[in-house]
């Protein structure tokens, strides 16, 4: 691997907590001697969780009941999630009415990472984790990835390693805590607990454990498949921009010098942050959404078979079951089933200088789940294979689409949360928007930039879980050199 430089030591006025999230953002590599390398340890990680996932019928789920009036799923235990039918109607959307099946877990779960300064430089422990969706099962998460049920143990099974770092926090340092969505066209008003915490003394640090500062992290999100979505939103949440980043990182690299200004924060903004947020609070009051709970097996348009719940377009997803085993889980095997989306989705926002400084084009988006109804979303954000026929496709997909590589900022394929969806795949792409055309705003979409996104994430229920793993890809890309693997 090229070795790279490491970045220059922050003038000790520079030493706020953005700082000091920068400082890991440029450090490539880390300072806390650890056994192998990052490869050798992943590598070993995977060995050692010995997965497996095999399809069976729903009605073949260990501690899973059918309800004998309604068809809904749900878990003997009365705790981890339920699958139950939800009628949406948005009478000035493009589908003024459809039903579907939806996850029900009204539980806050917490995706939390711990951080730890080594030799001036933070680092965040990070996990190597299977889940049955992953489609390589094996993927970088947070310190803490859990649902409550599951921290609870009414699995019976191992404790949650390091989960009470999180539960007596006040003995810590809080850098972000704050509850953010899930997806909200498949789940039902679900929420995290995003949380960062901050320590001083000695971790004995886990066999599937390993240490890895902002900038490793940044650059392993180039890589496909490897950084999963709670990683990503809760990365979001980090209070990054501001402190200066302007002048931190005057490099010389036009695109770079705007984004770092972007997250720097001062004058810049096409808007306020304040008119955003009364742009946003407009649309809440002003939606139309509604929804009501329905039986499962009484969906207009979705047929249930033995094996799986589906549409009759063949779009959309459907709900399977599968039975697990895994050598690394707090508990060897279990049954759930999960929601299998048919085909890739289009993950990307448009972006350009407005003034010297980089600007993100969002969009206020309605869905069935979303606790506040609207959300921020990304500029697209569709799968191709699932568009009806006669229905419009999402405004500025071919600028997406049709964007020349040079302009095309970042791309890879992403995983969702592997815990309840079965290899739901997205192509995330930040693109630089070629100059003007056709790029005005309206009712829907806004420019903003990343300081300003990052104001609104310090509060719940702002930007969309796809919108926030694109932040995290933004941030990566103030990191300086090629991408890949560290350690290879």
């Amino acid at each position: 691997m090229n070795r790279i430089a490491p970045p220059l030591p922050f003038p000790p006025a520079l030493r706020t907590l953005q700082d000091r999230l920068a400082r890991s953002a440029l450090a490539q590599e880390g300072r806390v001697r650890q056994p192998g390398t990052f490869a050798s340890w992943f590598a070993g990680a995977r060995e050692r969780s010995d997965l497996r996932v095999d399809r069976v019928d729903l009605g073949d789920l260990r501690d899973w009941d059918r309800d004998p009036r309604t068809g809904a799923l749900r878990h003997s235990s009365g705790g981890f999630f339920a699958i139950d039918g939800l009628d949406v109607r948005s009478p000035s959307g493009p589908v003024p009415h459809w039903q579907q099946p939806i996850i029900h877990q009204p539980e806050v779960g917490v995706l939390g990472l711990l951080a730890k300064e080594f030799d001036g430089v933070l680092h965040f422990l990070m996990q190597a984790k299977v889940e049955p969706g992953n489609r390589n099962h094996l993927q970088l998460s947070p310190t803490v990835q859990a649902t409550r049920s599951n921290y609870l143990r009414l699995h019976k099974g191992r404790a949650v390693p390091y989960l009470e770092y999180f539960q007596e926090r006040t003995r810590h340092h809080v850098v972000a805590d704050v509850l953010q969505s899930e997806q909200g066209a498949w789940f039902f008003r679900k929420r995290n607990r995003n949380i960062v915490i901050e320590v001083t003394e000695d971790i004995a640090v886990q066999e599937d454990f390993r240490w890895l500062t902002l900038g490793e992290i940044y650059r392993l999100l180039a890589v496909e498949d490897i950084v999963n979505m709670d990683t990503r939103t809760t990365l979001s949440c980090l209070p990054l921009a501001g402190g200066g980043l302007d002048r931190l990182m005057d490099t010389g690299d036009g695109f770079r010098d705007a984004l770092a200004r972007s997250c720097a924060g001062g004058e810049g903004g096409v808007h306020s942050i304040d008119e955003l947020q009364s742009w946003i609070t407009e649309h809440r009051a002003q939606g139309e959404l509604t929804t009501r709970p329905v039986p499962l097996n009484e969906l207009r348009d979705w047929h249930v078979s033995p094996e799986r719940i589906s549409h009759t377009s063949g779009r959309f997803f459907s709900v399977i079951g599968v039975n697990v085993s895994a050598g690394t889980r707090e508990v060897g095997g279990w049954s759930q089933p999960m929601l299998e989306p048919h085909g890739t989705g289009v993950i990307a926002v448009l972006v350009k200088e407005i003034d010297g400084v980089l600007h993100v084009l969002l969009r206020a988006s309605v869905e069935p789940g979303y606790l506040d109804g609207v959300e921020l979303s990304p500029t697209v954000q569709f799968t191709p294979e699932s568009v009806p026929p006669g229905t419009d496709r999402p405004r500025f997909v071919d600028a997406v689409l049709s964007a020349p590589p040079e302009r095309v900022r970042f791309a890879c394929l992403l995983s969702e949360e592997g815990g309840r969806f079965h290899h739901a795949l997205n192509r995330y792409l930040v693109v630089e928007a070629d100059g003007d055309a056709g790029l005005t705003e309206d009712r829907d979409f806004r420019w903003l930039t990343l300081h300003q996104l990052s104001t609104l994430l310090r509060h719940s229920h702002y930007l969309n879980v796809q919108a926030r793993s694109l932040v995290a890809c933004l941030h990566s890309l103030l990191a300086p050199g090629p991408g890949g693997t560290p350690g290879r």
